[in-house]
């Protein structure tokens, strides 16, 4: 008796002590991607396209995918590849994350495949952002080439021509006759030649948008973007980004 005596008063402090730390446990929100694991998933790239987009952030069923905000021009994952989304009906938000921004939040659904490869285009200007989901299928050639496409997502408030991409190394047309909103299949390309790529209005040698020094990698896959807004010879770019 005189033992547990002893011992009792050290026990209450070691019940008060974790009573304590038990209610100063903190719960947080999830910032950071979710781990969904490697099976029945899919991989997904966000193209910001969108005139005057700043501080954006990608949705998942809630979840935010990017760590670092996304502004017109960037792309992510900036390295390729993707960031794993589980297959099925999945709900995608995209938004501005500046409580007095006037982008106009776009909420929208895709049904995924397991272990296919998508490529979301956001597009048009902020009050009215729109987006446009494709399949990217990947095919890794058996040579030295590499692979492109061209993306027309391009604004204008009246109607846009449709685009060639024209290559000073070919001396000629690589892809042509791309629809605004649209976006071509893959056609095979050298690799490991700096070129300079021009987009053109389709059937014709007037200069939309140029890139200089292209210059890829072989196996890999590569996406060139006409963006910006068309109206303006300063205000229009091509870009590119790796998809694998």
């Amino acid at each position: 008796m005189k033992s547990i005596k002893q011992y009792f008063p050290a026990l209450i402090a070691l019940g008060l002590s974790a009573s304590m730390l038990t209610a100063c446990t903190k719960t947080f929100d999830e910032k950071t991607p979710g781990n969904y694991g490697f099976s029945d998933a899919s991989n997904v790239q966000l193209y910001m396209a969108t005139v005057g987009a700043s501080r954006n952030y990608i949705y998942v069923d809630g979840k935010p995918q990017n760590g670092a905000a996304l502004s017109s021009g960037n792309v992510f994952p900036a390295t390729g590849y993707g960031f794993r989304v589980p297959a099925g009906s999945r709900a995608f938000l995209l938004r501005d994350t500046l409580s007095t921004t006037t982008q106009v939040p776009l909420s929208f659904a895709n049904i995924l495949a397991n272990n296919k490869n998508y490529t979301v285009f956001s597009f048009d200007t902020i009050t009215a952002v729109k987006q446009k989901t494709v399949e990217t299928i990947i095919v890794v050639p058996t040579d030295t080439t590499c692979r492109v496409r061209v993306a027309h997502f391009a604004y204008s408030p009246t109607m846009m021509p449709n685009v060639d991409l024209y290559s000073f190394k070919r001396a000629g047309n690589v892809i042509s006759n791309v629809s605004p909103t649209d976006v071509s299949s893959f056609v095979s390309f050298a690799s490991k030649l700096n070129d300079t790529l021009q987009v053109r209005e389709a059937g014709t040698t007037n200069v939309l948008a140029q890139l200089n020094g292209f210059l890829p990698t072989e196996k890999r896959s590569y996406t060139l973007v006409y963006r910006g807004s068309h109206r303006g010879p300063t205000a229009r770019f091509l870009s590119s980004f790796v998809n694998y």
